[in-house]
């Protein structure tokens, strides 16, 4: 699914070196972004029936008959309605805020001398997404790695395949050209962290070395954006990029 969305960010941004005019460039960018779009929805959607209903009993845990009577004594805090009332509540209330962070981010910019996309790629999710990522590691340190696995590469399935896409098919219906086409730099880090997560969970195993690796992988992504100092970064980006923080930690939470 995570190769998909890349090919999908990928394919965009390769028109602009295929040699004809930009102009033409940027329509064909355009268009094959909203028609990727719609089949990254889809393709989302098909992997929700797929994960929930179809095939439900491959993400289930292993160690079921071990966790039978922790789970026995466990129960539901709210309803299902409540919950779904909350759910909604709480878009609502980030979808605000999140206005707030767009119309404030450029001018964070400029005081703290840091990047836009530093800000909108490193430190918008880590902020927005702390209560998953602590949920992550208490899972995990529980030996659950299923959970956080699922909470990790969850997101970003949710993200590359239904958030993205879905702003540029909103984008369309208010007649705002957006399209898929992240730059050079936001995609190919993008490829670099897909292909390296695949091949630490290609084995089925876990120890201390992969995740330092991963982590010292995500540094160095980091200060990549840390010391960029362009001014190019448009609009749609940034908007994106918040939505993006926003939705996910909405439907993590």
């Amino acid at each position: 699914m995570l190769l998909v969305a890349l090919l999908c960010h990928l394919l965009p941004m390769l028109f602009q070196y295929g040699g004809a005019s930009a102009a033409v460039d940027a329509d064909s960018s355009l268009q094959f972004s909203r028609a990727a779009s719609i089949v990254m929805v889809i393709a989302y959607f098909a992997y929700l029936i797929f994960q929930l209903w179809t095939h439900r009993q491959l993400f289930e845990a292993q160690d079921e008959d071990d966790e039978e009577g922790e789970n026995a004594s466990e129960e539901a805090v709210i309803g299902f309605w409540s919950g779904f009332v909350w759910l909604l509540s709480m878009t609502v209330f980030i979808s605000i805020l999140s206005e707030y962070v767009v119309d404030t981010i450029e001018d964070a910019s400029d005081s703290w001398g840091l990047s836009v996309s530093f800000l909108s790629i490193i430190v918008l999710p880590i902020v927005g997404n702390a209560a998953e990522h602590a949920g992550a590691i208490i899972f995990a340190f529980k030996n659950k790695l299923d959970i956080s696995l699922g909470v990790a590469l969850g997101s970003a399935t949710q993200i590359g395949m239904f958030v993205v896409p879905l702003c540029v098919i909103v984008a369309w219906i208010l007649g705002i050209k957006m399209d898929l086409n992240f730059n050079l730099l936001e995609t190919g880090s993008l490829a670099l962290a897909i292909i390296t997560t695949g091949f630490a969970l290609q084995d089925g195993t876990s120890h201390y070395l992969k995740g330092f690796i991963l982590l010292l992988l995500y540094i160095v992504i980091g200060a990549c954006f840390f010391v960029q100092r362009t001014t190019s970064d448009h609009g749609n980006h940034i908007a994106s990029i918040t939505l993006h923080s926003a939705t996910n930690a909405n439907f993590k939470a």
